[in-house]
């Protein structure tokens, strides 16, 4: 038997929904909450198999519960069943930890089939989700190792490909031989190179060097 906790402010939501899941034959409602706070106090309590969340409610919102259940019970399994698709929900609350998101426009048997799903160790998507997932992963900004670089780094770097001596560098910039080397280890482990041959490898690889 699966044993639900449901949270949703809607009364009408709650009694509709729960009369359907407790229909179920694998499946039992074992406790509503009307906010988000008796929600984290019912699911540490209780330690459902699943946790049906709605995002928005007075108090204390789903996406906080969500956070602060999973940061007190890593292993709870949380099923966000909301009427909201916008950004500002979508990934706050799947950051939060929350492992499948369902619309209230889904039909009963649709959700009573995601809590089985993600039981059994599945995250359920809306396909509009999973899209803005995609779209968001690819717009993602691609980070390359020399951008940790600081600015006198990367000149250090240039005159490194140049050829020139850590001496002949502190010479050209004015500044302590010691502080090149310095500079030089921070180049290394920064680029994760061995030497300083390999990091002008990487440099003219990634076009750092005109």
């Amino acid at each position: 038997m699966i044993r639900v906790l449901f949270a949703d402010d809607h009364e009408m939501v709650r009694i509709g929904v729960t009369a359907y899941l407790s229909a179920q034959p694998d499946i039992e409602v074992i406790a509503e909450a009307s906010d988000g706070a008796p929600a984290v106090s019912l699911a540490l309590e209780l330690k459902p198999d699943i946790i049906l969340m709605d995002l928005v409610m007075k108090e204390m919102d789903g996406i906080e519960a969500t956070k602060q259940i999973i940061e007190q019970w890593p292993e709870a399994k949380i099923i966000i069943v909301t009427s909201f698709l916008d950004d500002e929900k979508v990934y706050p609350a799947l950051e939060a930890g929350a492992t499948s998101y369902m619309l209230k426009t889904s039909k009963a048997m649709e959700i009573a089939k995601a809590i089985r799903s993600t039981y059994a160790g599945e995250s359920v998507l809306e396909p509009e989700v999973t899209g803005k997932i995609m779209t968001k992963m690819r717009e993602k900004p691609v980070v390359h190792l020399h951008d940790q670089l600081t600015e006198r780094e990367k000149e250090i770097l240039l005159l490194v490909a140049q050829g020139k001596t850590n001496q002949e560098i502190a010479d050209e910039l004015f500044i302590a031989l010691k502080t090149v080397k310095v500079h030089v280890s921070n180049i290394l482990g920064k680029l994760e190179v061995q030497d300083r041959t390999q990091a002008v490898i990487y440099a003219f690889k990634h076009d750092l060097v005109e």
